[in-house]
């Protein structure tokens, strides 16, 4: 997102979308009620049915897109919204990556609608689950599952003064740094993606002494062939390290490359 200097006049208008995912990144914007306080005679929540039931026509300043594209109806659906928006986010691992449920990328869509539905034959989906980009243009991507609610704010709060975001775009191992975690990987031995994944957790799980999961998804310094020995050396096979790059963002270009490559030996 680039800086706006031709914002139009009065309260500019939010909207908030659902496409395949938990709500989960939605949910977070709910949570974020002090914070919005401060901005709400700033913005207009003009459309977000996980809040209201009374949508607001278009067209919007800025939407917020949660999930990923997994039918053709969600197609048309996006390029629509797209068109009527001036601004588009993605946030979410579901939103920028295809989520956990692109691992029916790799599978038989057939199988999986076989095996969960008692009439598969009622259900019309896309044989992969895409992120949104794949579709339309996007303005900036928000990642996390979920997203960080600080990082929310920043983006919002960046489009109402017209300028770009400041999202941080280092590794999870900084924020081990900066909090004063000692590292799971040279003090335990414990495989860790924090060295491959974007910041934005606060380095969460390391702080308990558990390995990162990715949940963030590729960072923008991302050197696998570097980094796929460290989790070798700490005791995982082949199917271990693709199945922990094949989780929330599985379909990330970075993770999916490597895990490919994986597979292939």
């Amino acid at each position: 997102m680039t800086a706006d200097t031709d914002r139009p006049a009065g309260r500019p208008k939010l909207a908030v979308w659902k496409f395949a995912s938990c709500d989960g990144c939605q949910l977070t914007l709910l949570d974020c009620e002090d914070e919005l306080l401060g901005i709400a005679d700033k913005l207009q929540i003009s459309y977000f049915l996980e809040a209201s039931s009374a949508p607001g026509p278009g067209p919007y300043d800025l939407s917020l897109v949660e999930g990923s594209v997994t039918t053709q109806q969600d197609i048309e659906r996006i390029r629509h919204i797209r068109e009527v928006s001036r601004r588009l986010v993605t946030i979410g691992a579901c939103a920028t990556a295809g989520g956990v449920q692109a691992l029916r990328n790799y599978a038989d869509v057939a199988e999986f609608r076989a095996a969960v539905y008692a009439r598969p034959d009622y259900i019309q989906t896309l044989e992969t689950s895409t992120p949104i980009s794949a579709h339309v243009p996007v303005d900036f991507e928000l990642r996390g599952c979920p997203i960080d609610r600080g990082q929310l704010i920043e983006v919002i709060t960046a489009y109402l003064v017209g300028r770009a975001p400041d999202v941080p775009e280092h590794s999870v191992c900084f924020e081990c740094k900066r909090r004063g975690t000692v590292c799971v990987i040279v003090a335990h031995g414990t495989p860790c993606l924090g060295p491959v994944t974007h910041a934005g957790c606060g380095a969460l799980c390391p702080a308990y002494g558990r390995g990162c999961y990715g949940c963030f998804g590729p960072s923008n310094s991302t050197n696998f062939p570097a980094f796929i020995p460290l989790l070798r050396r700490d005791g995982m096979n082949t199917l271990d390290v693709v199945r922990v790059l094949r989780t929330y963002n599985t379909a990330a270009p970075e993770f999916e490359a490597a895990s490919r490559k994986e597979l292939r030996g």
